[in-house]
């Protein structure tokens, strides 16, 4: 096979690729600048994008509520506080932790944030990840969030990909690239070491050591709602969704749950565990599917990690799958998808079994837990749908209070739109929801200008969003927009993704086209008019549809694609997606990459759709 003219263009860095991205971006800026409506909707977006109004979502700490905010004086932010009390209020009085504008003039450095962890229970304690410019990796330092300063002689880590977790006030664990040999394939590291106060970084003990062929290896620390921990270990990746749990002691414990299995924390004095995969409990008599969750009782476990039998907190149905769960200090929260529409609900351990309240939050619409207390039973909730703008609930399990605090101001007109929820049949037969995003007085006809948006990978779920910048600037235009909920996501649980995975991903690019395929079947719209955008796996996914079936659409918009399925492994963290896609190291695994690769598939001569192709700084 003939070498790649274009492998320069891997070099991301390098002078001539820098170069010719710039000529692009010069011809693209120039086509977008010469139409009469880019100034208007390069001002609408900015408007929208910079308000004031927004919600400024807060974490429930022991000292009150705090927020990270940004606006055009605070560029790179400030980390505020404030009580639950002013939180309510128009005009919240916000108390100012840390000016990282002011750090990054005072260090004369570009910092961005990128975490910050609190050692619990008194969160006075406080790692900083500082970025320089944005990258991964990082700088860690100690900061006192009470005297708002940072800690003299306190924890100090260099820059690099790592990350750093509390054990108690003078002992953290740290995993990071230690010299050759102790980062994987994927480029993260795989050995974890423990790092006392007043060490530097050479005298740290290592505790664990994953493999080279892993993920990654981290490390965790098992804490209840008082912060008291209950176990110490790491975390192996041995891919992008299995795990192997291993407890530090004086004897290394390995967990024997399933590898499709991730521990979710401590609640209401249970360890939490999700499972992606159908599993029997050793000397267990049922087993339990995939997607649901089970628990273990914190003492018994404790005493026998590997004897300690489980119980069922949560059985998904056939259209369902959980989204996310979340402890206060006496409960657990649970959100649910079910048939993409979102649920939630306050489960209590009582008697034996997990008892479920539903939470009256809106119907149709999307529910998440933006924050919740470990020291209460209070939490908040992010409440939307299409063109609902997003409302912030507060609730109080122990005085049953709910109320909305917050709401983002409506960023379009809902009355002229509608949506609707339609299903596609696959080429084997399978149900593919979508959501039809529309005019009212859209005429079917084949004649509206349509959007189709898909992801469909890693068993990420695609749920109702407000459309509030897509809204203003495409559907006030008189245009719909589709959102497709492919195999290869999470939105009916772990089966729904892992059945279009590996040498079954072909079936998600099906997916895509067969909702293509339904649009112009319903005359809502017509190839002439049909667009496609996507990012990351999306960015795959439009590749793999405009080059299979290049007929169907007449536009495409690629969010840093991902094109040469067969070198992408040698690309950044691509050796991490290996479990998603494959290898194409090896000759059976490389023939069906290959058989969909968009780089391999293009063909000279071909009419392909009008791409537009861009990247951001966290590509």
């Amino acid at each position: 096979m003939a070498e790649d003219p274009f492998l320069w263009l891997e070099e991301i860095e390098g002078p001539r690729a820098l170069a010719w991205a710039r000529t692009e971006n010069d011809k693209t800026l120039s086509a977008l600048q010469s139409d009469a409506r880019y100034q208007r909707f390069y001002g609408e977006a900015l408007h929208i994008l910079q308000a004031k109004d927004r919600i400024p979502y807060v974490s429930m700490g022991r000292r009150g509520l705090d927020n990270f905010w940004q606006d055009e004086k605070q560029v790179r932010g400030v980390l505020r506080r404030t009580t639950l009390a002013s939180y309510r209020s128009q005009t919240s009085r916000w108390e100012t932790i840390l000016d990282v504008d002011a750090l990054a003039d005072a260090d004369k450095k570009n910092w961005v944030l990128k975490g910050v962890s609190c050692l619990p229970p008194e969160e006075r304690l406080c790692l900083l990840n500082l970025s320089d410019g944005g990258k991964d990796a990082v700088f860690v330092r100690e900061f006192d969030a009470l005297a708002k300063t940072f800690v003299t002689n306190g924890f100090a880590l260099s820059e690099g990909k790592q990350q750093v977790t509390w054990v108690n006030s003078d002992t953290v664990l740290v995993t990071r690239d230690w010299g050759e040999g102790t980062t994987t394939q994927a480029g993260y590291p795989f050995v974890v070491k423990e790092l006392k106060r007043a060490q530097s970084l050479a005298e740290a003990h290592e505790v664990f050591r994953g493999e080279p062929t892993d993920v990654e290896a981290t490390p965790f620390v098992l804490r209840d709602s008082e912060g008291t921990i209950h176990a110490t270990g790491a975390d192996r990746r041995i891919s992008s969704f299995e795990h192997e749990y291993v407890l530090f002691g004086s004897k290394p414990i390995k967990l024997n749950l399933p590898k499709k299995s991730t521990i979710g924390g401590i609640a209401s004095g249970r360890l939490l565990v999700t499972l992606n995969e159908d599993w029997m409990p050793p000397s267990g008599d049922r087993p339990f599917s995939a997607g649901s969750i089970i628990s273990y009782d914190l003492t018994e476990w404790k005493q026998d990690p590997l004897r300690a039998m489980p119980t069922l907190v949560f059985k998904p149905g056939p259209r369902q799958a959980f989204s996310g769960v979340t402890a206060t200090r006496n409960l657990l929260i649970l959100t649910i998808l079910d048939n993409v529409q979102s649920r939630a609900f306050v489960y209590k351990y009582h008697q034996g079994a997990w008892q479920a309240t539903p939470i009256p939050l809106p119907h149709n619409a999307s529910v998440g837990v933006a924050a919740a207390s470990g020291q209460t039973d209070e939490a908040m909730f992010t409440v939307s749908s299409f063109f609902s703008p997003t409302m912030l609930w507060y609730s109080d399990a122990v005085t049953g209070r709910l109320e909305t605090l917050k709401t983002t101001p409506p960023r379009l007109d809902p009355s002229r739109h509608v949506v609707e929820q339609f299903e596609a049949i696959s080429r084997d037969g399978t149900r593919i929801p979508y959501f039809l995003l529309r005019p009212k007085s859209a005429r079917f006809d084949g004649s509206t200008p349509t959007l189709l948006y898909g992801y469909g990978g890693f068993q990420i779920s695609l749920i109702p969003a407000y459309a509030g910048l897509t809204g203003r600037l495409w559907l006030e235009q008189g245009n719909a927009y589709v959102v497709a909920n492919l195999r290869g996501g999470g939105e009916f649980g772990p089966l729904w993704h892992q059945t279009a995975q590996g040498a079954t991903k072909q079936r998600t690019w099906d997916d895509f086209i067969v909702v293509a395929e339904d649009l112009i079947r319903r005359k809502i719209t017509s190839p002439r008019r049909l667009g496609v955008v996507g990012g990351s796996q999306g960015g795959l996914l439009v590749g793999t549809a405009i080059t299979q079936r290049p007929d169907l659409f007449n536009a495409a918009i690629l969010q840093v694609p991902l094109f040469d399925m067969v070198r992408f492994t040698k690309l950044g963290a691509g050796a991490s997606w290996i479990s998603e896609y494959g290898d194409p190291s090896i000759p059976d695994q490389r023939k069906w990459l290959e058989a969909y690769s968009p780089y391999q598939r293009l063909a000279p001569g071909k009419t392909y759709p009008a791409p537009k192709i861009y990247f951001n700084d966290d590509a």
